[in-house]
């Protein structure tokens, strides 16, 4: 019997003993920059002579890590390990895959706060969004193992006289995950352990902007006992590695966390069926939002302008369920804006290690340009009233940027931006406010902050959103309590930290026997 999942707790750092204890981190952490890891292909070490550098992004020139970069021989090699892998995982008792689950959990649990300062390192985080990414790491873990064992019982389902009926989950097969760089952690180990915790095999390809902290988890899930070959941590480019581990026949689903722009492609490619291909691929996507904080005239001011300032710029505002638009109602609208304007003048950008800072860099001289080419759009299609400026000199810093005014079909209100930049529209009635919430490709979060109980319902029903909130912000989703996924182009709204997770990466079977 398992204990009750309970959400792993974020730490104090107003208490100095923990505050200490990052610090001391953070210095243990620096003693490891620099450091090489080899490509994991059933379990053995392969060092390649091309390489991916990880880079601090709030230093440039600091080298976190160097990863040894797969090549299409790898991708065939890791393929084909974990094919054979799952021919024996896949007839593992689901407790004693849970097991192994429970105990990587309790290891990065005693080293949260290494971790946690590694991802300070290699993606800019400030410690609270690093400590969250951390615990939501733990929280996967945890969770998908207890509903593993909870699903290894199947399903009830209804027996005639003389008959007996069974409905139960058996694993799909070889799975390619492909993870992100912006929850490097939490993101990468919960598309990496619920297809290990349901019978089926990986091939990991996590974002090459930050690779180290996927080695590492590598490590740790060996460390717990996981079998040769049912992960294998092949990083690679897209173009050359992840088309080909997204074609190959005896993939049989992929799990893909980032662009819109790619996760379509992905979806496209694995639609094909291929020579020597005996099934059909499944694709979970989770690809983007452009998520609306709106503010109702009858509402807390202070908390609504807390909420669009949390929602926008939490980790430099590069978080798919980012609150990147905020429609305010006419009546209240030059009061919130002045109030979110004037808190986040108060907040200190710089340098993530330092315990005070509570934005970072963004994460590459890529994200860098981009997001500064769409504060020129704002400029022409609003007015700037906050921010605007970026300094690429050291790091990747871009100023928190608000800007007013904005027109709903404006490109800042309908584009994922992924950076620190937050665009006001004006609404004229509560009925005007929810077509615009509504109005882009995306459906992933949004919030509505108010005190009237019908347009809490309506909203409930109208506004077109996989998360959607009430008088808080539109991000932070928590595993098990906020299952995460969205709709329309946002991607499958896969729900992960849910109930129903986990069966997407299996095949529900029917066994009926006559008596």
């Amino acid at each position: 019997m398992t204990t009750p999942y309970k959400h792993e707790p974020f730490t104090d750092f107003t208490n100095e003993a923990n505050k200490a204890a990052f610090e001391q981190e953070l210095v243990n952490v620096s003693a490891i920059m620099g450091k090489d890891y080899p490509l994991v292909i059933n379990g053995e070490r392969i060092s390649t002579e091309d390489k991916i550098v990880s880079i601090n992004p709030a230093n440039k020139e600091e080298i976190v890590g160097t990863v040894s970069k797969a090549k299409k021989e790898h991708a065939e090699m890791a393929i084909q390990a974990a094919s054979e892998a799952f021919e024996e995982w896949r007839y593992w008792n689901p407790e004693e895959r849970a097991n192994i689950l429970f105990r990587a959990a309790a290891s990065i649990r005693r080293k949260k706060h290494f971790f946690s300062a590694l991802l300070v390192k290699e993606a800019g985080k400030p410690w609270n969004e690093a400590d969250a990414d951390t615990a939501e790491a733990i929280d996967f873990l945890e969770y998908y193992a207890r509903q593993m064992i909870e699903l290894s019982q199947g399903k009830p389902v209804q027996s005639r006289e003389g008959e007996i009926n069974k409905y139960i989950y058996t694993p799909t097969g070889v799975t390619v995950v492909i993870s992100p760089w912006n929850f490097l952690f939490a993101i990468m180990a919960g598309t990496t352990v619920a297809p290990i915790v349901t019978g089926n095999t990986v091939v990991l390809k996590p974002a090459s902007t930050t690779p180290v902290i996927a080695a590492l988890f590598v490590e740790v899930l060996e460390e717990a006992g996981l079998p040769k070959g049912v992960v294998n941590f092949v990083p690679g480019s897209g173009a050359e590695v992840g088309d080909y581990l997204v074609d190959h026949p005896k993939t049989s689903l992929i799990t893909f966390t980032g662009s819109r722009e790619v996760g379509t492609r992905i979806f496209e490619r694995a639609a094909k069926v291929q020579p020597g291909q005996t099934h059909l691929k499944r694709v979970i996507a989770e690809m983007g939002g452009k998520d609306t904080v709106v503010v109702d005239q009858d509402c807390d001011l202070e908390l609504a302008a807390q909420s669009i300032f949390a929602s926008a710029f939490g980790f430099s505002g590069q978080k798919c369920s980012a609150g990147s638009r905020a429609v305010v109602h006419k009546d209240v609208y030059d009061e919130v804006l002045k109030r979110v304007i004037e808190i986040t003048e108060q907040k200190i950008v710089g340098n993530p290690e330092n315990a005070n800072t509570y934005m970072g860099p963004v994460i590459d001289q890529g994200s860098f340009d981009k997001i500064m080419e769409y504060i020129q759009i704002g400029k022409e299609e609003g007015r700037l009233v906050s921010g605007g400026n970026g300094d690429d000199t050291k790091g990747y810093f871009i100023e928190p940027t608000i800007f007013a005014d904005l027109n709903p079909n404006d490109r800042l209100m309908q584009e994922e931006i992924f950076g620190p930049v937050v665009a006001f529209s004006k609404a004229d009635s509560f009925d005007e406010a929810l077509r615009i919430a509504n109005n882009t490709e995306y459906g992933l979060t949004g919030a509505v902050i108010t005190n009237n109980r019908q347009h809490i319902e309506r909203s409930k029903r109208e506004f077109h959103v996989g998360n959607l909130y009430f008088n808080r912000t539109c991000t932070g989703a928590i595993v098990g309590y906020h299952p995460f996924g969205g709709f329309k182009m946002s991607g499958t709204d896969s729900k992960a930290g849910g109930p129903d997770y986990l069966a997407l990466h299996m095949q529900a079977k029917t066994i009926s026997e006559m008596l």
